[in-house]
């Protein structure tokens, strides 16, 4: 008689047949050639529940030439087939025993505990260089483990998460990581000919993406990052031009909110050899509670580790939010501009201004590297200029004074009669980075 296990990987091999289309992804991946090397991909999921569809994707990987090893992140039950790394082995990695964690009776609690238990252990294999890609399968217990485990690799290791919650709101799983999310459609309960076609695609960009060696921070040349929304981008364009004809790499964040922590973590992380911010959004939202907040810490990574910034006050006219009835009740009887069916920009007061530009100069007070100020009373973005919808020109003046009365003279202060996006400032901007810049 077979056991439970059996069974599992019977019917999913009876399900998964080489059928045609994946020897062509065969083909197209290996070039009709056997690559220098056999990645191996590391497949977790809560093994109790979803063992049926993480041996799937493991033949699915098969397929193509690419090993695998199971790791199992579930607490309750045991895995009906066999794993490479057991719920067991994760548990000891965060220094506890199985039936303690099962005591807890609480599956948040638990989870976090399978969360630095496993992050080990897949760090560990990293280090080792036995894995070269990371799958995840799960609801929501499974995605919250499967992705904080994910958000602790570098940039650029390949990442899936197929997930049932792949269609919500993924900021909370995918954090400032590139993570590729799965939306499985259905529940993953069992492997259907829906599932089939899903697991199948996302095993197939896992092994796609593991072919290729990963290398950290393989280019040497210096880099140097930019913040910019949309509406202040001519200049971060200019910039980016004129230093990366200097040899010099260049890095635009989208200052959402999520682009803004990236960017603070990566230059915490020692990769930046100049930050240039021309849009502070991000810190507007933190303080007026807009959409973009990026958290209390934004601006400041560069400027503690003495890191040469550059800060511009662009994007600090308005205040992003969402759609124009919600910006209304949050914000009334302020200028709007609905930029789409999804945000509106409302425009600053003038104490607010002032509040942000205060925020800025205390940041820079308390820095420790080389550090300038440039301000464009020309106006702060696309919507502040004469014909714009949020136009005050005012607003300028008035962080200028801040700035004037609080920097310190450690901080260097340009003022500029010009527009954030006119040439005449962003050759401003390039001055100053230049001056910067080692020969």
């Amino acid at each position: 008689m077979e056991s439970s296990g059996e069974a599992c990987e019977k019917r999913v091999m009876n399900q998964h047949s080489a059928s045609q289309t994946v020897q062509i992804a065969r083909k197209n991946m290996l070039g009709g050639k056997r690559m220098d090397f056999t990645p191996t991909v590391l497949v977790a999921a809560t093994m109790d529940t979803k063992a049926e569809e993480a041996a799937y994707v493991r033949a699915c990987l098969g397929e193509v030439d690419v090993k695998t090893l199971l790791m199992d992140v579930g607490i309750i039950g045991r895995s009906p087939i066999d794993v490479d790394v057991s719920r067991d082995a994760v548990v000891r990695a965060a220094g506890y025993a199985l039936t303690d964690v099962q005591d807890l009776k609480h599956e948040g609690r638990a989870s976090r505990v399978m969360i630095a238990g496993a992050t080990r252990l897949a760090q560990e294999l990293y280090r080792e260089g036995r894995i070269n890609a990371l799958v995840g399968l799960g609801g929501s217990v499974g995605t919250d483990i499967c992705t904080a485990v994910m958000r602790a690799f570098p940039v650029g290791f390949p990442k899936v998460m197929i997930s049932t919650l792949a269609s919500h709101d993924v900021r909370p799983f995918v954090g400032t990581k590139d993570i590729l999310m799965f939306p499985t459609i259905c529940d993953l309960n069992g492997v259907n000919r829906i599932l089939k076609k899903i697991l199948k695609n996302a095993a197939l960009a896992a092994a796609g993406m593991a072919r290729q060696t990963f290398q950290q921070n393989g280019d040497a040349r210096p880099l140097v990052f930019i913040g910019t929304l949309g509406t202040s981008e001519p200049s971060a364009l200019r910039i980016k031009q004129a230093i990366e004809a200097k040899g010099r790499e260049v890095i635009i964040f989208h200052t959402t909110g999520v682009g803004g922590q990236a960017m603070e973590e990566m230059i915490r992380e020692g990769q930046a050899d100049i930050v240039v911010e021309i849009s502070a959004q991000e810190l507007v939202a933190h303080l007026l509670d807009g959409d973009y907040d990026a958290g209390p810490d934004r601006l400041s990574a560069a400027l503690q580790r003495g890191v040469p910034t550059l800060l511009v006050p662009g994007c600090t006219d308005f205040i992003v939010c969402g759609p124009l009835g919600i910006a209304q009740k949050q914000f009334p009887n302020r200028q709007y501009h609905r930029h789409n069916a999804a945000i509106t920009a409302i425009r600053t007061l003038h104490e607010e201004s002032e509040m942000v530009a205060r925020a800025m100069a205390k940041l820079c007070n308390e820095a420790k590297g080389p550090r300038a100020v440039a301000v464009p009373l020309g106006g702060f973005s696309g919507f502040d200029r004469p014909e714009g919808p949020l136009y005050d020109p005012e607003a300028p003046k008035i962080m200028t004074e801040v700035f004037r009365k609080m920097l310190g003279p450690e901080t260097s202060l340009h003022v500029s009669p010009r527009h954030i996006n006119d040439p005449e400032f962003g050759e401003l901007l390039i001055d100053i980075v230049r001056s910067w810049i080692k020969d």
